[in-house]
């Protein structure tokens, strides 16, 4: 599927770049400007049963088959696992991409492109989405979490984003929360964030409380949560408790980052940040009781990308190595 938003003429084609974001079942690419509007777009799937080679194959050949890449200037590409920014090599990868640890994204599809690439994760990308273009703009600290299947993020200070000693900055989905003790974690530990404030933590909990299985997600509880005011031991509020235990974790746990680092701004974006005020309330009232005097004030507020922020930050990623955060 390809989607022209605007032709890829004129001065804004010359200064174009591609992002590619690669999950375990997609892959989307796009030409997106230098100011970060989204020019054209289109979605592949990902051949990730065959191995990292091939996913490399699809990856260029959705760039080849993008209207107007020849006018990039260079590639940036989001994925999921911890990618070392600077090499451009995947450190550790979960089983969504088999074999995926080890490939050395760069210099593998610099080979096949011709193009310089620049690779991160895919939380990291999203931060800088937001940075660059989205609700972080114009901030010289921010933290940004993103919260679907799994929790995670990044943190700008002094308008850079940070990746850490190891390349695992931001993994806020593996802070320790004693709300989380004994879950099994997806990394393989216990206690995590993760375990009980991503999306399928939240939706599997309500299911062990009401019995469901009926594969409902997560806006369904969350539809329940506001429009069943049923008392205790009724699905709605079995909804409402599921999202306050998850929302609440999470909002209690940023509250403790933002004590930490004191950053201008907290952005949360992601599938889960958008189900509505059923979530953003528990959480923003769990933050907002934790928070230390100085930044009582501060409340989080939502990503303005949305499903763009993926290829955008990708692209974003070329911006960055030229030095800085802000678009020019």
């Amino acid at each position: 599927m390809t989607t022209s938003h605007r032709p890829p003429d004129g001065a804004s084609a010359q200064r174009s770049l591609v992002g590619v974001d690669v999950g375990g079942t997609k892959i989307a690419a796009g030409l997106v400007s230098a100011d970060g509007t989204l020019l054209t777009s289109l979605v592949r799937p990902t051949p990730a049963a065959e191995g990292p080679a091939a996913v490399l194959d699809a990856i260029a050949a959705a760039v080849l088959d993008l209207p107007g890449h020849q006018q990039a200037e260079g590639l940036g590409i989001g994925t999921g696992g911890v990618i070392d920014r600077d090499s451009g090599v995947v450190l550790s990868a979960n089983d969504l991409l088999p074999g995926w640890a080890g490939t050395r994204l760069s210099e593998e599809l610099t080979a096949r492109l011709g193009l310089p690439v620049a690779a991160d994760n895919d939380a990291n990308v999203f931060a800088l989405a937001e940075q660059t273009y989205g609700a972080g703009v114009g901030c010289r600290s921010a933290l940004y979490v993103s919260v679907g299947t799994g929790i995670g993020g990044g943190l700008v200070i002094g308008g850079r984003l940070l990746r850490g000693a190891h390349s695992t900055a931001g993994e806020f989905g593996h802070i320790a929360v004693p709300e989380a003790t004994g879950l099994s974690c997806n990394c393989g530990r216990t206690g995590h964030l993760e375990a009980v404030a991503s999306g399928p933590a939240m939706t599997a909990r309500f299911r062990e409380l009401t019995g469901s299985d009926n594969g409902d997600g997560l806006r369904h509880v969350a539809a329940l949560a506001e429009t069943d005011p049923g008392p205790a031991g009724t699905d709605g509020a079995a909804a409402r408790r599921v999202l306050a235990g998850g929302a609440g974790a999470l909002g209690r746990a940023l509250a403790g980052l933002v004590n930490t680092v004191d950053p201008e701004r907290v952005v949360i974006g992601g599938g889960v940040a958008s189900i509505g005020a059923a979530y953003w309330e528990p959480l923003t009232d769990a933050f907002t009781a934790e928070l230390l005097p100085c930044p009582s004030g501060l409340r989080p507020v939502p990503a303005a990308l949305g499903p763009r922020a993926a290829v955008v930050g990708a692209a974003a990623l070329v911006l960055e190595g030229r030095g800085g955060t802000t678009a020019p």
